[in-house]
C-alpha cells in the first residue's frame, strides 16, 4: 500500500500567530508533523511515500531530500516528493495522482494529528473493505474542531451516502481528513479538476455520486493544527496518549 501526504499548504495562520517554521516542520511530541506520519506510515508497511510540499518551502524539500537519502531514525524509507505550489489540496493530490495509478493508497494532510492505535485500525479496515469489493474507506469522528467541518451522511451502516457542508439530523460524524483510496477514484479526481472544482469535499461529493462503494470508519479524536494554539492541543492529545501505555 502507498500512503500520500499533502503538504503544501503556506500555513499563514501559524506564521501570522508567531509559529516560524513551515507547518511540516512544525514539532509535535518531539517529531517534526511530516516525519511523525513518515514514521507511523512506516509501521504500517508503506510500499511507498509520497509528499507534496510547495515551492516556497525550501526548508521542507531539503529536510525531504534529507530522509530520501538518509533514511529516518536509522532505517530507510521509500520516499518520493514533489515540489509545487498549488491553489488547493485537491490540486496537491492531483499533482500526486500520478504516482498513484498502481495501488491502494491512503491519503492525508501534514497537520492531522491522531492516535496511532486508531490508524492502525483504520488501515485494517480499509485492507477488508478492499478485499470485498469496496472502493475506498473514509475516517470519521464524532470530536468536532473543525472551522469549517464536513458532515458525512451514513444511511446504510457503514456506507456513506452524503457529504455536506451543514449538519442535518442524519449527521453524527464529519471527515477527519484520512482518505483510503483506490485508483478508481483518480479519473473522478481528474474530471474534477477539469470542471474548475478546488475543494476536496467536491472531490468526495463526486466519488458518491458516481456511485462507488465508501465505507466510513468511525475513529477517535482527530485533530488538524491550523493555529498556533492547536500546536499546545496537539502535545496535550499526544501526551496523553503516551500516559495510556505507562
Amino acid at each position: 500500500m502507498k500512503y500520500a501526504i499533502i503538504a503544501a499548504g503556506e500555513g499563514s495562520r501559524l506564521s501570522q500567530e508567531g509559529v516560524q517554521l513551515p507547518k511540516p516542520l512544525v514539532k509535535v511530541g518531539g517529531e517534526h508533523l511530516v516525519d511523525r506520519l513518515i514514521r507511523i506510515f512506516m509501521a504500517n508497511k508503506a510500499e511507498e511515500i509520497l509528499v507534496i510540499c510547495n515551492e516556497q518551502m525550501t526548508d521542507v524539500a531539503m529536510h525531504l531530500r534529507d530522509v530520501q537519502r538518509a533514511g529516518l531514525d536509522g532505517r530507510q524509507v521509500p520516499l518520493r516528493f514533489v515540489v509545487k505550489s498549488t491553489p488547493s489540496s485537491m490540486h496537491s493530490f492531483y499533482e500526486l495522482s500520478p504516482y498513484l495509478r498502481t495501488s491502494s493508497f491512503v491519503l492525508t494532510t501534514v497537520d492531522t494529528i491522531f492516535r496511532e492505535r486508531d490508524f492502525e485500525a483504520f488501515v485494517l479496515s480499509f485492507t477488508d473493505a478492499l478485499a470485498t469489493g469496496n472502493d475506498g474507506v473514509m475516517a470519521v469522528t464524532s470530536f468536532v474542531d473543525d472551522e469549517k467541518p464536513l458532515y458525512v451522511q451514513i444511511t446504510n451502516p457503514p456506507y456513506i451516502s452524503g457529504f455536506y457542508d451543514e449538519k442535518v439530523s442524519s449527521c453524527q460524524y464529519i471527515s477527519a481528513g484520512i482518505y483510503g483510496l483506490t485508483p478508481n477514484c483518480l479519473p473522478i479526481l481528474q474530471a474534477c479538476i477539469e470542471r474548475g472544482e478546488s475543494r476536496m469535499r467536491n472531490f468526495q461529493r463526486a466519488l458518491i455520486a458516481k456511485g462507488l462503494k465508501l465505507r466510513a470508519y468511525a475513529m477517535g479524536k482527530v485533530l488538524d493544527i491550523d493555529h498556533a494554539s492547536d500546536v499546545t492541543k496537539a502535545e496535550e492529545f499526544i501526551n496523553e496518549q503516551c500516559s495510556c501505555h505507562i
